[in-house]
Formats: structure tokens, C-alpha cells, sequence
């Protein structure tokens, strides 16, 4: 299933959704040469965060094959916690990038809205540095490069879950060579997306391998949930709920 739209109106225009998308876009075109090597390999290891080098779990020196002709090489000396933000803008493919910013689309303009554009703007930053650390605790010792904004899109997703658990987010449905779209409410997407991370996630605390970095959309989720409460605002939820009750009497 994959999500093309909700039901929930937008009261401002989404700038800093708008300009996330877009930063994302310029990265993946201008840093990572549109996922062309040798520029998408060593974008990863310049600006991705490695748990392993950050912590110094792996040996100074070692060589981790990303492609044919690049690898990346473990510095110590060199590793920052500037790459948990550096790597929230940079995708391993075409499928990631795009996936990631249809996600934002779909969900972060509804949260822009209940937070307002500089709120917003701390809280996408901050869920995707707590989906880092999250990541960096489930895989210490991992060689492997961490990129994505799925970790931030996480913690929009999670706040979007507690915000608007009743909207219905409409749905594509591929079964073999039968497609539909199906209504679904926020809660039962959200959390079933929840779910499969922690799933996927388990089998992983007993690696230090490379994939899917699924402890850190469960972080982002988590945190997500969390800094909501702190970072929304009670007149501009009141005033969102209020036109949804407005569409819903049309």
C-alpha cells in the first residue's frame, strides 16, 4: 500500500514542507550528482552518518566497498555528529528520494499547519536527530553509512498520527495485476507502518550490517509523538479541526 493524498485541508501554504522538499531535491541533484557515481558514493561517506567510525567502534583505516570503484575509509579523527543533520538530506536512490519526499508531502503540510513554520521547522530537525541516535544505539558498531530523511518524515508521521488519528488517508492497493485506492483512517496506516518497523527493526540488533535503518523510523516515530505535545499549537489545532468539521458537513 502506498499513500497519494489525505483528507485533511490545509489552512497556509506549507513553506517550510515546500523547502525541505526542495533542499532534499538540490541535494540529491547538485551533492549526489543524481545518484551517479562516483559523486552518490562519496557523498555517503563524506556526509552520511556511520555509527561505527562515529563512536570509534571500527578500525582507523577501514574500507567499506559502497560501489565497484568507491569505498568508504574509517577516520576517526575526522567523524562528527555535524553528518546526523548532513545526512538527513542525502538518499541512497531515485526510489528513496522520491519516496521520502512523497511521504513529507502527503503528511507534513497538515503538521506544518498545528505547529506553525519555525516550530515546524525545529521539529522536523530535531525528530531526525533523535531517529539518528536511535539508529546509532541499535547499531553502534555498524561501517555502514546512514542517509536519509525518513528518520524526520518518521517523527512528521507520528505527530500527524496523534493530530489527525481519524483522517482518511487514501491508499493505492497493488495486488499482482489488480490496483485499487481504498480510504484507510491515519491511525490504522500510521500504525501499521509503526508495526513493520519494529519488525523489520529486530532482527537487525543482532547485526551490525547495512539496509533499511529501521530503528531510526521507530525513533523518529517516538520522538515524533513526543515533541507534538510540546511544539503544536492549541489555536492553530483548534482552528484545523475546525475545518475539517467544516469539509465534513459539506
Amino acid at each position: 500500500m502506498f499513500p497519494v493524498r489525505d483528507d485533511n485541508p490545509t489552512l497556509v501554504t506549507p513553506i517550510v514542507t515546500i523547502l525541505i522538499v526542495v533542499a532534499n531535491l538540490l541535494v540529491w541533484v547538485l551533492v549526489q550528482g543524481f545518484g551517479n557515481e562516483p559523486l552518490l558514493s562519496r557523498s555517503v561517506c563524506e556526509l552520511g552518518l556511520i555509527p561505527g567510525e562515529l563512536l570509534g567502534r571500527v578500525p582507523d583505516g577501514l574500507r567499506v566497498a559502497l560501489s565497484p570503484t568507491t569505498a568508504c575509509v574509517m577516520h576517526h579523527a575526522s567523524a562528527s555528529w555535524v553528518t546526523a543533520v548532513t545526512s538527513m538530506f542525502l538518499h541512497g536512490g531515485w526510489f528513496h528520494v522520491l519516496g521520502n519526499m512523497w511521504f513529507l508531502w502527503v503528511f507534513g503540510d497538515n503538521v506544518e499547519d498545528s505547529m506553525g513554520h519555525g516550530r515546524f521547522a525545529a521539529f522536523y530537525l530535531l525528530c531526525g536527530l533523535a531517529a539518528a541516535a536511535a539508529q546509532v544505539a541499535a547499531s553502534p558498531s555498524s561501517p555502514i553509512p546512514m542517509v536519509g530523511a525518513s528518520g524526520a518524515i518518521g517523527g512528521v508521521m507520528g505527530a500527524y498520527a496523534l493530530l489527525y488519528p481519524r483522517a482518511n488517508v487514501n491508499m493505492l492497493v497493488l495486488l499482482g495485476i489488480f490496483i485499487t485506492r481504498i480510504d484507510v483512517p491515519a491511525y490504522l496506516v500510521l500504525g501499521y507502518w509503526f508495526v513493520l518497523q519494529v519488525l523489520g527493526g529486530i532482527p537487525g540488533l543482532e547485526a551490525q550490517g547495512g539496509g533499511v535503518a529501521f530503528w531510526a523510523h521507530v525513533g523518529g516515530f517516538l520522538s515524533g509523538l513526543a515533541l507534538c505535545l510540546f511544539f503544536k499549537d492549541a489555536a492553530l489545532v483548534d482552528a484545523h479541526r475546525a475545518a475539517i468539521a467544516r469539509d465534513a458537513d459539506i
